[in-house]
């Protein structure tokens, strides 16, 4: 139960840490099952809280005890408004921990984390390259109908973004895809370095999920809403699936799963650049 969503900071309290129960030496591989689709644990708690620590971060409190990444770091986010969703993500869990539905929780692991120990250079070097092969840049030229439905759909996105950013991207129908030009990468790098390295974690989150710098960028400037960033994000695919029909349930289900993934990195980039904090209240059951 979400008893208490604000409560002062107490001198007393443990450390619970996800990953207590694996041997040191099988850490690694526990941290790997952990970001699986399959990971899943009994509940072990009641209550969640968050209270404030040392240097202003917010920390997630699981029965009075603090929570830690997989790699053993105090989970600790740096504004309230991102404690609170990652708090409300353990608070709807039931009886199993369903760790795959927890996406803040595992973009704040991330972002702490760092397992692939990347810097944000690194990282916004590694998003540019969706743009080369951006899904709204590369064009089918059979048959006619996806054709013009790629024309009708992109089109409209590409063109906001050449506006919104004064740069030139294009289309193309080659294997190779279009020449992007250098400019066009420098502007684009230039605005990601505007990001701090939490909120680029998820940008980056999102562009992998959409394959797609040009409807990610739309949907965080909220041009796009998340639905309709996935759904362009498909379009060939959704194309496919009027005209062939779908596999039952797998359909929906990757749809679904696609949009909740990519709403909670769209979420996580906005929560990560927040810099006020929410009224303190609250809340009970």
């Amino acid at each position: 139960m979400f008893r208490s969503l604000i409560r002062l900071k107490s001198p007393f309290g443990s450390v619970i840490s996800l990953y207590n129960v694996c041997p040191r030496h099988q850490h690694s591989s526990c941290t790997r099952k952990y970001s699986t689709a399959t990971s899943e644990r009994k509940k072990f708690y009641q209550d969640v809280s968050i209270s404030q620590g040392e240097g202003g971060l917010y920390e997630i409190n699981l029965d009075r005890r603090k929570l830690k990444t997989p790699g053993g770091n105090l989970f600790v986010v740096p504004n309230e408004a991102l404690a609170v969703a990652v708090a409300t993500e353990w608070d709807a869990q039931k009886d199993t921990l369903k760790f795959y539905t927890m996406h803040l929780t595992t973009l704040c692991n991330t972002a702490l984390d760092n397992p692939t120990q990347r810097n944000k250079d690194q990282m916004i070097t590694a998003a540019l390259k969706y743009l080369e092969t951006d899904t709204v840049c590369y064009r089918v030229d059979e048959p006619p109908g996806l054709v013009e439905l790629q024309k009708n759909e992109w089109d409209p996105v590409l063109h906001w973004i050449e506006n919104r950013y004064d740069v030139t991207v294009g289309s193309s129908s080659s294997i190779l895809g279009p020449e992007i030009p250098e400019a066009t990468k420098d502007t684009f790098r230039q605005h990601l370095s505007s990001y701090n390295l939490w909120s680029m974690t998820g940008l980056e989150f999102v562009i992998t999920q959409l394959k797609s710098v040009i409807l990610s960028l739309g949907m965080i400037d909220r041009h796009l809403s998340v639905e309709e960033a996935v759904l362009l994000s498909r379009l060939e695919e959704e194309y496919q699936i009027r005209r062939w029909g779908n596999v039952e349930w797998a359909h929906d289900y990757d749809m679904y799963e696609l949009r909740a993934r990519t709403a909670a990195g769209a979420l996580f980039v906005q929560l990560s650049s927040e810099s006020s904090t929410i009224k303190h209240k609250l809340m009970q059951d």
